[in-house]
């Protein structure tokens, strides 16, 4: 009777314990300046390359329980940037960004799958442009470390490619001889190093 009282204790004990445990979460805050939001679309017969300087958001991770975990992105998408001005004033204009009526572009995660070998199928919805559409990033785990300051940093990555006519930016030019100036793919890379949030 001794004993198996004991177990129904160390039962409860379990029991009472593991809500806690699947709640503990670890929030992290992305570090800007060891970051990249970049992309790729093809012009004529090239390929034009540019990025996002300012960006924000939040990893919540969940090591017990990974679906768990949330992701939330913010772009300030006035901050592109090609490298050429007249070309990045066009960009933020009405034909493609509208960056006055639009001015983020957010990606906020609903499911978070685990796939193995530290990869993850974040499945959320990404608003751009003013047009809300789900899709899944395929997502690395690059590994958390220490730096010399005694913070924690992690690390995240994820490519993909989007049709920039779903989010309602068509704009583009017929060439004589044929096709137009851009392609409809836009290949995008992100890149995040992240810094654990103290007290979570």
């Amino acid at each position: 009777m001794l004993k198996s009282l004991k177990l129904l204790a160390v039962f409860v004990a379990i029991a009472a314990a593991a809500p806690a445990l699947a709640q503990q979460t670890q929030a992290w805050e992305i570090d800007v300046a060891h970051s990249e939001v970049s992309f790729r679309i093809r012009h004529l017969v090239s390929q034009v390359r540019g990025s996002f300087r300012d960006f924000s958001g939040r990893v919540e991770t969940n090591e017990a329980n990974p679906t768990a975990s949330k992701v939330s992105f913010t772009i300030q998408a006035s901050s592109i940037d090609t490298g050429n001005a007249d070309r990045d004033k066009h960009l933020r204009s009405a034909d493609f960004f509208d960056v006055e009526k639009y001015p983020t572009i957010t990606f906020v995660s609903s499911k978070i799958q685990p796939r193995g070998d530290n990869r993850f199928d974040v499945t959320g919805t990404l608003t751009m442009h003013g047009v809300a559409r789900e899709i899944t990033l395929p997502v690395e785990f690059t590994g958390t470390v220490k730096d010399p300051w005694g913070n924690t940093k992690a690390g995240f990555e994820t490519s993909t490619t989007l049709n920039r006519k779903d989010y309602g930016i068509v704009w583009n030019r017929a060439l004589d001889t044929g096709g137009f100036v851009l392609g409809d793919d836009v290949q995008v890379s992100i890149s995040l190093q992240v810094k654990a949030v103290a007290g979570t």
